[in-house]
């Protein structure tokens, strides 16, 4: 257990160090793929209703996330074998004189070596592989595919810092023209000062939605967690809009997208004020102003920015057509400038790599826990005199399946002697010794 936390917490370095070096692929994302595979759901199951709504984003969120249980699932299939062999199983073979307990059909333990002529239940001739454990290099791999898929902070930045260049250029027809690729605004009624808010407006919100909340649910799920995370973002940009058309049917997504992200939304909020040039303005600003905002969870991000970057945001709107006026959050600060922009996405930047250490850390911790409670309880049911649970073996088709587990010591070794009575003409030389099941499945002396 603990290795596997600890393949997640590499995977997810190697993951952020990648979108850290390379960004999002111009052609060929997964996430674009999928957005491509939603926008055909949607054609098929558009309808003007919540029910319809809600099936679809049940699909394809649904879908997504069992996509990469199944992954998961195959990367641990072809793992290290459990006791030799190839990867995809090994036979399981026991030393002389140890039983295999537990057989589903007789109950009973078996002794012996192939070598003595003592048939061994797994022995390859049975049909019988267990099976192999993860390989830590391909979950960490695997993790690390995820991650860097599922992040974007660095094309945020990237997008950001091209319209605070074509800003500080005096280019105002650039930077609208790049717009439309960060936030859904009209951009041909906005001035410069007006573009600059947006862009940090949306760069505050993004930094929650498409790095640290990721992080928040690949730390609690795992590759899961990092891909259903991503879905459900992806659908609330693409139909959780107020429009005629998505109003209803994009209902679902928002809600959902409002419940996932609520957790990445107070942690960005926190790291922002950790990390920026004036946290005590920050947290003034996220507790007076936070709520005020529309978004449950955009509200304490951007009110967060507002107060650490000393900046006034909020305020009057346009979306497709439709104005909002919305709260002015930190109306104490001065208006955005181009400049800015930098320093957002600089901010961006080290709240990303805290919200990494902090889901690692807590990855990791939680993982020391389970292990050291499984011990324990592994140590209370030997000191009980009860046998361990039998390891979980896949069979060759046609064969039924018999978990096999590595003989008792000890304590337990005694009790399992004492327990065992030999049949007529059987001891260690001869047949295997053998045990009556009880009714309830216990070995009786």
């Amino acid at each position: 257990m603990r290795a596997e936390h600890a393949s997640y917490a590499c995977g997810a370095a190697l993951g952020f160090l990648g979108d850290l070096a390379m960004g999002d692929p111009r052609r060929g994302h997964p996430v674009a793929a999928f957005g491509r595979a939603a926008l055909a759901v949607e054609r098929l199951l558009w309808r003007d209703h919540r029910g319809s709504g809600a099936l679809y984003t049940a699909l394809c969120a649904g879908g997504a996330a069992a996509g990469a249980v199944l992954s998961v699932r195959a990367v641990r299939a072809l793992g290290r074998p459990a006791s030799g062999g190839s990867a995809l199983g090994s036979a399981v073979l026991k030393p002389a004189g140890r039983p295999v307990l537990g057989h589903p059909v007789l109950g009973r333990p078996v002794l012996g070596h192939p070598v003595l002529g003592h048939p061994v239940l797994g022995h390859p001739a049975a049909g019988t592989f267990a099976l192999g454990r993860p390989s830590p290099a391909a979950q960490t791999m695997l993790t690390a595919a995820a991650t860097w898929a599922v992040l974007g902070g660095t094309t945020l930045g990237r997008e950001a810092r091209a319209i605070g260049g074509a800003l500080t250029a005096g280019d105002l027809d650039a930077a609208r023209r790049r717009l439309p690729h960060l936030c859904g605004r009209d951009p041909q009624a906005l001035d410069e000062s007006q573009i600059a808010r947006a862009v940090v407006e949306s760069v505050a919100e993004n930094t929650s939605d498409a790095v640290v909340g990721a992080l928040v649910w690949g730390a609690v799920g795992g590759v899961p967690g990092l891909v259903g995370f991503r879905a459900v973002n992806t659908l609330d940009a693409m139909v959780g809009h107020k429009s005629p058309r998505y109003r209803r049917f994009g209902w679902a997504s928002a809600r959902l997208d409002d419940v996932a992200g609520w957790p990445g939304a107070r942690l960005t909020a926190a790291l922002a004020a950790l990390a920026g040039p004036d946290p005590r303005a920050a947290w003034r600003a996220w507790r007076r102003d936070g709520h005020r905002h529309p978004s449950p969870n955009a509200g304490p991000v951007e009110a967060a920015f507002a107060g650490a970057l000393g900046v006034r945001l909020g305020g009057t709107l346009a979306y497709g057509g439709r104005v909002e006026h919305r709260p002015v959050l930190n109306p104490g600060g001065r208006p955005v400038e181009a400049a800015d922009i930098e320093r957002a996405v600089r901010l961006s930047r080290r709240v990303g790599a805290l919200a990494l250490g902090v889901s690692v850390a807590a990855r990791l911790t939680v993982g020391a826990r389970l292990t050291a409670g499984a011990r324990l309880t592994a140590g209370a049911r030997l000191a009980a005199g009860v046998a361990p649970r039998p390891a979980r073996t896949a069979a060759r088709p046609g064969a039924a399946p018999v978990p096999a587990a590595r003989a008792p010591h000890g304590a337990l070794a005694r009790w399992a002697r004492s327990m065992r009575t030999p049949a007529s003409g059987a001891g260690r030389s001869g047949g295997p010794a053998t045990v009556r099941p009880t009714a309830a499945g216990r070995d009786e002396g």
